[in-house]
């Protein structure tokens, strides 16, 4: 019999936000078999609050050829707001993580122009091959955010369990929009943010990039 907990432990600790994918692409048995997983996730009255649209193919393409061009001209529209501003030890947390990145990549603090560079490749995907866009449908609030936050956690955990990457991007968010024109979404459908997904790819820089997490003495209270 597995070790279930061994193998759940391996997986946690292996996934990571990966930012360079190789371009091979799943097959549909392997997307349908990897979101059957993710629909798993836990939901408040199990409302399944999430509506998941996984773009791949010509399509993707099409988006990774336009939405750089969109953020660049100022065409920002956001569904739900984020200004990425923290205070205290979440943005020095914050700050690490982006200096890990850009010294996993070689990329010096005074280099403004690659780190540039290195944030557009946001919405070009990383070259991922797929990308999961995920919306939460409208009267749903912050109670069912935290649904949809769950399920995204369920899908890359899946992901990973198969020897997949994936990354997922606030920045995607900032395109709500453009991207319910570009895929026929709902207006009622809000955008929360986006995954990008696919094979990772061994030889990038990006994804040799591993970021420090709290000890449990900063965020864990145990009352007996």
């Amino acid at each position: 019999m597995p070790d279930h907990a061994t193998a759940f432990s391996t997986v946690v600790r292996e996934r990571r936000s990966l930012r360079a994918f190789l371009p091979d692409p799943l097959s549909p048995a392997e997307l349908q078999a990897i979101f059957e997983e993710a629909a798993r996730a836990p939901s408040n009255c199990n409302t399944q609050p999430w509506v998941v649209h996984v773009v791949s193919g010509s399509k993707l393409e099409q988006l990774r050829e336009t939405l750089p061009g969109e953020f660049l001209a100022g065409r920002i529209s956001m569904d739900f707001p984020y200004d990425g501003t923290y205070q205290g030890v979440y943005k020095n947390r914050q700050y690490a993580s982006a200096q890990a990145l850009y010294s996993a990549m070689g990329i010096p603090r005074e280099d403004k122009a690659r780190r540039q560079e290195a944030f557009m490749r946001n919405f070009t995907f990383f070259d991922a091959p797929h990308v999961a866009f995920l919306f939460l449908p409208e009267p749903f609030g912050l109670r069912e955010a935290c649904d949809l936050g769950m399920f995204a956690q369920t899908l890359m955990l899946a992901l990973t369990a198969r020897g997949l990457g994936s990354c997922p991007q606030t920045a995607l968010g900032f395109q709500a929009d453009q991207l319910r024109a570009a895929l026929q979404v709902d207006p009622s459908h809000k955008l929360m943010f986006g995954i990008s997904f696919g094979h990772p790819d061994p030889g990038a820089a990006a994804n040799n990039c591993v970021t420090e997490r709290a000890s449990l003495d900063d965020f864990v209270i145990f009352h007996s």
